[in-house]
């Protein structure tokens, strides 16, 4: 395991253990150079002021660089961000975009939550055979 590597598991775990300031440290320059899983901490640190004053832009900024990355949390990330407008303008045609990329992961939550909103016709037309497939696929991957 490199110095790269050891970092990372420790960010993760001062992440876990709510040592928050020790986990910032430790992430920060993995995030900087792509690491996804680390940029995904940050976005969650920052967005919901972990360890720090709460920073909305700095939280949406590397959760979408997680998400574009394919990091399945990030994009269900994202896509709440979009869905309650919360640290970027509510919109839930791109909720639906980004819910769809981590439900096509397996990513039960963002399975029902799409799901939610075929049935509800929200950020996309009302489909109930969608909202039913969607629905069926979180139950069997929870």
């Amino acid at each position: 395991m490199d110095k790269h590597d050891m970092d990372l598991q420790s960010g993760i775990s001062a992440f876990e253990a709510k040592e928050f300031t020790l986990a910032l440290r430790l992430l920060s320059p993995l995030a900087d150079e792509g690491n996804s899983e680390a940029q995904y901490r940050l976005a969650m640190m920052f967005h919901n002021g972990l360890g720090r004053v709460q920073n909305n832009e700095a939280g949406f900024k590397w959760m979408c660089a997680a998400a574009e990355q394919d990091h399945a949390f990030a994009q269900h990330g994202l896509g709440i961000m979009y869905l309650y407008g919360e640290c970027t303008e509510k919109d839930e045609s791109k909720a639906v975009e980004w819910f769809q990329r981590a439900a096509e992961q397996g990513l039960p939550g963002a399975q029902m939550t799409l799901g939610m909103m075929y049935e509800n016709g929200q950020g996309v037309e009302k489909n109930e055979e969608q909202a039913r497939r969607w629905y069926m696929l979180a139950e069997e991957n929870s």
